[in-house]
C-alpha cells in the first residue's frame, strides 16, 4: 500500500470530533506516513475512549475487506493504549503482520500485561511467527523468543484458561519446545475449550500421529469441536476422513458445513469432488461459494479435474506410496495452507458463542522436512506401556 500525507482538514476534523469518524476519512490512515504517524500518536489519548475503541474495530474490519489497506502503523499506536478493549483489538488487527520487531513487543505484552484479554490476544498474534519461524522465514532468535514466551504462558497454571490455550494454538505450528507432549495433555485437560484448542494444534502440527484423534472428534455432540476436527482432518489432509466430512456438509450448523467442504477440497479425492460439485446448486449462497472454493483448490493443485482420479477407496498395497503421501511428495497440506490461508475462518459466535479465531505464496527452502511431516509412520497417540488415565495427567 503506498503512503500517502493526512490532510490537515481530516486532523482538525480528528481532533474536534467525540465520535468515530466516517469509513471514507478512515481508509486515509492506510500507509501513513512517518509525519503524520507521529501526530496520531500525539492525539491519540486525547481522543474519548469510545472514539478509539470504534476507529480500531473500523480499521480492522477496513482491512478485511481490502487486503490492500494497511493500518499497522496506527495500530502499533492503539496496542500501548491505556484502554484494555483498545490494545485487544489493535493487537488482534495485527495478527497477519510478519515485521518481527512485534515479537518482542508481543511477548512482553503475553507476560505482563494486567489484563487477560489483551494477553490472549497477544498469544494469537503470535501464532502467525511461530508458523514463518517453523518455515525459516525468520531468524532462528526471534522464532525462540516467540516460542519461548508462549510456552512460558501456555505452562503458567495460573495463567487465564484463554490465555494458555490460545498460546497452545500458536505452538502448534512447530514440533520443538516438547510441543506434542504439550497437545497431548491439553487434550486430556477436563475444560473442553483446552480440548478444543488442542484438537486445533493438531491440525496446524500437519502431524498425521493426531489423526485416530482428529477423525474421532468429527462425531463430537459439541459443535465447537466438530468444527476443529473437521478443520484438522483437512489440514492433515486425512482421506480417512471424507466419508464423515461428507455428512458433515450437511451438518445442522452452517460453520461446520462449509468447514466440511473446505476440508474435502484440501483432501481430494473421487468422494470428495462428486460432493463438492453437487454443492455448488445448494440452496444457500454460503455453501455455493464454499464448494466452488474447494473446487478450485482441487484444479489449482490438481489439474484438470475431468482426469483427477482421486485416492483408492482403501489402501492396503504393502510397500506402495498412498495417495496421501503422495500428495505430500508434490506439496500437499502445508503447501495448501501456505496458498489458502489454513481454513482460518473461525466458529460463528453469534450462533454457538463459541470465540475461535498466513497465507505465504512460496515453496519451501527444504523439501526433504516437508516430506518427513507426511511420511512417519503411524503411531498411537499414548505408549502402549502406559497405564495412566487420562485425567492423571492433572491430578
Amino acid at each position: 500500500m503506498s503512503e500517502r500525507k493526512i490532510s490537515d482538514s481530516l486532523w482538525q476534523s480528528l481532533e474536534a470530533l467525540q465520535h468515530t469518524p466516517q469509513t471514507a476519512d478512515l481508509k486515509q490512515f492506510s500507509g501513513l506516513l512517518a509525519e503524520d504517524i507521529q501526530r496520531l500518536a500525539a492525539i491519540w489519548g486525547t481522543l474519548p475512549v469510545e472514539v478509539r475503541r470504534g476507529t480500531v474495530r473500523a480499521w480492522n474490519a477496513l482491512a478485511v475487506e481490502d487486503f490492500e489497506m494497511d493500518f499497522s502503523a496506527a495500530l502499533r499506536i492503539a496496542m500501548r493504549d491505556e484502554d484494555a478493549d483498545v490494545r485487544a483489538t489493535a493487537i488482534g488487527g495485527l495478527d497477519e503482520d510478519e515485521d518481527v520487531r512485534l515479537i518482542p513487543q508481543l511477548s512482553e505484552i503475553l507476560e505482563h500485561d494486567a489484563v487477560a484479554t489483551v494477553r490472549a490476544a497477544a498469544a494469537r498474534a503470535l501464532a502467525h511467527f511461530v508458523l514463518m519461524g517453523e518455515l525459516d522465514r525468520i531468524l532462528p532468535h526471534a522464532f525462540e523468543i516467540a516460542c519461548a514466551a508462549l510456552v512460558k504462558a501456555h505452562n503458567n497454571l495460573d495463567e487465564d484458561l484463554d490465555v494458555r490455550r490460545y498460546a497452545l494454538e500458536a505452538l502448534g505450528y512447530t514440533n520443538l519446545h516438547d510441543i506434542p507432549q504439550m497437545i497431548e495433555a491439553a487434550y486430556a485437560h477436563p475444560a473442553e475449550k483446552m480440548r478444543i484448542s488442542a484438537v486445533l494444534a493438531m491440525g496446524r502440527s500437519a502431524d498425521k500421529r493426531w489423526a485416530k484423534i482428529a477423525c474421532r472428534e468429527l462425531l463430537s455432540p459439541l459443535p465447537e469441536m466438530r468444527f476443529e476436527a473437521t478443520r484438522a482432518c483437512g489440514e492433515l489432509a486425512l482421506p480417512e476422513a471424507v466419508p464423515t466430512l461428507i455428512e458433515l456438509a450437511d451438518d445442522v450448523n452452517l460453520d461446520i458445513q462449509q468447514m466440511a467442504l473446505w476440508a474435502l477440497g484440501q483432501i481430494g479425492g473421487k468422494q470428495a469432488q462428486h460432493t463438492l460439485e453437487q454443492y455448488i446448486d445448494a440452496d444457500n449462497p454460503a455453501l455455493r461459494q464454499a464448494a466452488r472454493d474447494a473446487l478450485e483448490e482441487l484444479e489449482f493443485f490438481h489439474g484438470d479435474l475431468s482426469t483427477f482420479f482421486g485416492p483408492p477407496t482403501e489402501f492396503d498395497g504393502a510397500g506402495e506410496e498412498s495417495w496421501a503421501e503422495a500428495d505430500a511428495r508434490r506439496g500437499g497440506t502445508l503447501e495448501k495452507k501456505l496458498a489458502f490461508g489454513f481454513g482460518e475462518a473461525g466458529f460463528d459466535e453469534e450462533d454457538d458463542d463459541f470465540d475461535e479465531e498466513d497465507a505465504f505464496d512460496e515453496g519451501f527452502d527444504d523439501e526433504d522436512e516437508l516430506l518427513s511431516l507426511y511420511l512417519e509412520d503411524e503411531e498411537d497417540l499414548f505408549d502402549e506401556d502406559e497405564d495412566e488415565d487420562e485425567e492423571d495427567l492433572w491430578a
